[in-house]
């Protein structure tokens, strides 16, 4: 008889519908809460001061132009400086407020100065292996170059005796992991962005607790957003009656506070040092297809053996100690990591904190589209695209590299996905292919190119992963588990639709009309 996980006694959550309140926390929240407020406050104004009113408007309108002269010439990403010059000329007072909040280091600055402390202190935890990295440049300069800058921007080496199996389906990573857990036998570190009640969760939390009751030091940490919509507050007490260390990250309180738009949207599992997971899957029963809720749900995953499971332990300790004085890396890192010797090409685990002047998931993307010389095949479920991913995805094209998108068929909402095909068209006019998965919800995260790299993670193709989320995600280069990515990506091409300028012309008015009002103000989604 099967196990009714919903029900078991390990589990008894009540889901709370909070949505609505995680909304008002982000930028775009509090940007309609202050143009409600501005435009309550004019009206007052206009009611109570009539005879101030020329000094009020020229004031105002001298206090915008010296705000967009500071604006353009600021270092700001171009699409985000247009986004904030709609919003300062058409909520002037309180525009130029939000802007300075959220630009500035108020409400995050904590955060951001523990972050790149801990940086700074992990930087040569894991050192890189110079024969390798002479190794890496012998083969292909180019890559090494990105290495270097890898590197540079973190404690992000690369490495060599790595085994990667790569999982086309949520299922397939849930499997394996099931069995990996089973082995543990010193340590187990999850870092997820979504946890949700159900069999895929359930089965999990049954082996954790077992692992915790023979002695397995077992944590797991989640974003503070599932507390609103899927875990109660008090959760992480839950798990320690299991003997298992919770954390959450950024929990959601009423404080308004721009800490709260850094989302961890990380998913990481390592095991004893030796066997890390990687890639889009959540734990809830939508990523293996146990419930359905946008047809079809593909997403993909990795399985790492070998030296660079050190950077994920390290990874994972660095946000677990987020709050704390001290990271305790040294005694995690010192687990053998048992090296695959036979197992061939170049692995480079890399994660991209979004309170740092690198934009790391965003240029490793576009060096891949930059050097490609043949393909670059890509599967997101998202496109909210600034300029410069737009210009090198359009220039890859116009190179004469191949370059095809895959996006869901079925959106899991509406305002990203009109958003996407706002870029239909002049993705298109360059030559880029995009096609839209029919049967269902294309959550990978997926980059391969020209036979020989390839790149699986969390990091979509929007402003949110690009600029606003801890992500994470594996570089590979020459590794044996390429072509069968390569092969994934067509037999997942052939459950799709090709999209055209016939089909742009003639998608749904309404569709149209929220991209096309909505794009004013994409950076704050």
């Amino acid at each position: 008889m099967q196990t009714d996980y919903k029900t078991k006694g390990l589990l008894l959550l009540k889901k709370g519908q909070k949505g609505i309140i995680h909304a008002i926390f982000s930028r775009f929240g509090l940007m309609l809460l202050m143009m409600i407020a501005q435009i309550f406050i004019l009206f007052s104004i206009f009611r109570w001061f009539g005879e101030f009113l020329p000094h009020i408007f020229g004031g105002t309108v001298l206090f915008t132009f010296i705000m967009v002269i500071c604006l353009l010439n600021s270092k700001m990403n171009p699409t985000a400086k247009i986004t904030w010059l709609i919003v300062i000329m058409l909520v002037p007072v309180f525009g130029v407020l939000l802007f300075a909040y959220t630009q500035s280091d108020l409400g995050h600055r904590a955060l951001k100065t523990r972050m790149n402390q801990i940086i700074t202190e992990t930087r040569e935890s894991i050192p890189q292996s110079q024969d390798t990295m002479k190794k890496l440049s012998e083969q292909e300069p180019g890559v090494a170059r990105l290495a270097h800058y890898m590197h540079r921007s973190g404690c992000h080496p690369v490495f060599e005796h790595t085994a990667v199996t790569y999982f086309p389906l949520g299922e397939d990573k849930f499997a394996e992991m099931l069995r990996q857990l089973e082995a543990a036998q010193h340590f187990i570190f999850m870092e997820y962005f979504i946890v949700d009640e159900g069999t895929m969760w359930g089965q999990i939390l049954e082996i954790l607790a077992k692992k915790a009751k023979e002695g397995v030091d077992v944590r797991v940490m989640y974003d503070g957003a599932c507390e609103f919509a899927l875990l109660p507050h008090d959760y992480p007490k839950r798990l320690k009656a299991l003997g298992i260390r919770c954390k959450m990250f950024a929990p959601v309180s009423p404080f308004v506070s721009t800490h709260y738009n850094y989302r961890d949207h990380r998913k990481i599992l390592v095991i004893d040092g030796h066997t890390a997971f990687n890639g889009g899957v959540n734990l809830a029963d939508e990523y293996i297809n146990q419930k359905e809720k946008f047809g079809h749900w593909k997403d993909t995953a990795v399985m790492i053996k070998g030296e660079a499971v050190k950077s994920f332990t390290l990874m994972f300790l660095q946000m677990w100690h987020v709050d704390d004085v001290k990271v305790e890396s040294e005694q995690f890192l010192a687990y053998p990591s048992l090296p695959v010797q036979e197992a061939k090409g170049f692995v480079i685990p890399y994660g991209d904190c979004p309170l740092d002047d690198d934009k790391l998931g965003e240029r490793v993307y576009m060096d891949i589209l930059n050097r490609s010389l043949s393909y670059v095949h890509i599967m997101t479920p998202y496109l909210i695209l600034d300029g410069e991913m737009e210009t090198a995805l359009k220039f890859a094209a116009e190179r004469g590299v191949d370059v095809v998108l895959i996006l869901p068929g079925i959106p899991d909402k509406a305002v990203p996905y009109a958003l996407a095909k706002t870029h239909y068209a002049s993705l298109l006019s360059s030559g880029v292919k995009i096609y839209e998965y029919t049967q269902g919800f294309v959550h990978a995260k997926v980059f391969v190119s020209d036979d020989d790299e390839a790149v699986v993670g969390t990091i979509n193709l929007d402003y949110r992963s690009l600029y606003h989320h801890f992500e994470c995600a594996t570089y590979l280069y020459q590794a044996d588990c390429i072509p069968k990515i390569a092969a994934d990506f067509q037999e997942t091409l052939a459950k799709c639709r090709e999209v055209t300028m016939d089909t742009v012309r003639h998608e749904k008015w309404h569709v149209k009309l929220t991209g096309r009002l909505m794009k004013a103000v994409a950076p704050l989604m």
